[in-house]
């Protein structure tokens, strides 16, 4: 896959939102880790993605557009598009993000677990991802679907815009922060002094407190809402394979994005047919006849209907297989095989007619025959 953003996704440079967002969609469906069996699936993903990401934001674009893709990375690398040459530069942070550098930051949060720079204070944050399952049947499996989902899901309030309090509302400078939306605490370490920084509790890292709550959302900047979404199942899933629908998750904070909302597939046993990864298995009866004197039959499958030769001779038990004739192979070309297995039906009541033939066939086998002591049982035993 080309490095170039408007390669990766397959359009052309004046390509509009939509047309991105739609062209990313496609590239998510062949290329998501959770559905795709292409070794390199999770790398296109996310190359795709940041595609996305860059694409559809106005100045990234821009930048992007007049840097090119290596100038553009280039620049994200020492500390964001557009951001100058100072960190990692002469003269700058000899401890910045960029390239062979590290980030101090980095190494106290994973002492002290600190909600420093990613993700503290009145920083935008993504929202929390959600949660669901959605059963199917097989045949919906086989064929690929549009299923309708019903969820309750946290959403944004409307009477506050998602504030946590109405807009008339008067608001101080939070004491304990001083309006930073994050509080410092200085621990002696092994290493030395260091500073650990957190989210403020008491403004939970808004900077700025509020003499009324939304009586909506009671100052969460959430309602509960009932939403109706659109689910498509390509054709191949398996039991317990999980979808992600991009920001249809919990929404974020401070204007971050939503999360995402993952739905684990159930898929219904079917009556007919066992499933094994791509392989289909049906059982299908005989009749003693067919199994002596070999016949085509009718077998089932989730196409429809196709015509099988059994062979004469044929033993029960024994197992045939229809190539093609399984479940699609997932994001790949072509299906599984259906393994049809015989059953040889016994008879349990015989009319005159068929009681001597059978006998006159034991006889010539060689057998000596007690009809009253069971002589069909023995048949049966015997297959």
């Amino acid at each position: 896959m080309s490095q170039d953003f408007y390669e990766i996704l397959g359009v052309s440079r004046d390509a509009s939102e939509d047309e991105i967002q739609e062209a990313y969609r496609e590239k998510a469906r062949e290329f998501h880790p959770d559905v795709s069996d292409d070794p390199n699936a999770e790398e296109k993903f996310k190359k795709a993605k940041k595609a996305k990401e860059v694409l559809t934001d106005d100045e990234k674009r821009q930048m992007y557009d007049q840097m090119g893709h290596e100038r553009f990375e280039q620049a994200e690398k020492r500390g964001g598009a557009g951001g100058g040459a100072g960190r990692g530069g002469m003269g700058g942070d000899p401890f910045g993000g960029g390239a062979g550098g590290f980030d101090m930051q980095d190494i106290f949060d994973q002492f002290f677990g600190g909600g420093g720079r990613r993700g503290g204070g009145n920083r935008p944050q993504q929202g929390q991802d959600l949660q669901t399952r959605l059963e199917i049947d097989l045949e919906e499996a086989y064929t690929g679907t549009t299923k309708q989902l019903n969820i309750t899901r946290p959403e944004t309030c409307d009477d506050c815009d998602g504030k946590g309090h109405p807009p008339s509302a008067d608001s101080q400078t939070c004491p304990e922060c001083n309006g930073q939306g994050q509080t410092t605490r200085v621990q002696q370490t092994p290493m030395g002094r260091v500073q650990q920084t957190a989210t403020c509790r008491r403004c939970e890292g808004d900077g700025t407190l509020y003499d009324e709550t939304c009586s909506t959302c009671r100052g969460s900047g959430t309602v509960q809402n009932d939403a109706s979404l659109e689910v498509e199942i390509p054709p191949g899933v398996e039991d317990g394979q999980t979808l992600r629908m991009e920001r249809e998750g919990a929404p974020g904070e401070r204007g971050g994005p939503n999360g995402d909302l993952l739905i684990q597939l159930s898929v219904r046993d079917h009556p007919d047919f066992d499933r094994e990864g791509d392989d289909l298995s049906h059982q299908y009866a005989i009749s003693f006849p067919q199994a002596v004197f070999g016949d085509t039959v009718s077998v089932p499958t989730l196409d429809g209907d196709v015509e099988m030769d059994i062979p004469a001779g044929t033993q029960s038990g024994e197992v045939f297989r229809l190539e093609g004739k399984g479940m699609p192979r997932l994001r790949r070309r072509g299906n599984g095989d259906l393994y049809v297995q015989v059953q040889v039906v016994t008879p349990d009541s015989l009319n005159e007619e068929q009681r001597d033939a059978l006998e006159q066939f034991a006889e010539a086998g060689g057998e000596e025959v007690d009809v009253e002591e069971g002589f069909f049982e023995k048949l049966k035993n015997s297959l």
